[in-house]
């Protein structure tokens, strides 16, 4: 009777481990968007996207988009440059386990 027990114990405690997922405890934040031209709206191809704090920079693709994976939850300024084009920045809160969307527009020079 005791070995039942003890292996049922061992079962369910197995069950509670597995159950745990990454998903479930989740520590981080998604960011992305599309960098357009103000004025036509069309997405603008090798942007720089720069992320403060922690300077993660990435470029955006020929659809104007990017995407930041796995980031801290924390306050960003997103800035994005692009030759021919003013700087723009914005200011975003990132939550965690949440996708947080940035969209931000450049004015031509």
């Amino acid at each position: 009777m005791k070995k039942i027990i003890l292996l049922l114990g061992c079962i369910a405690l197995i069950n509670l481990t597995n159950s745990c997922s990454k998903k479930e405890h989740d520590t981080f934040s998604m960011l992305y968007g599309v960098v357009t031209d103000h004025e036509t709206g069309e997405p603008i191809a090798n942007a720089t996207i720069v992320l403060s704090p922690g300077g993660k920079t990435k470029t955006t693709g020929t659809d104007g988009t990017y995407q930041f994976n796995d980031i801290d939850a924390h306050q960003y300024t997103i800035t994005v440059q692009k030759t021919g084009y003013s700087t723009n920045r914005k200011t975003v809160t990132a939550v965690v386990g949440e996708k947080t969307e940035a969209n931000i527009p450049l004015t031509k020079n």
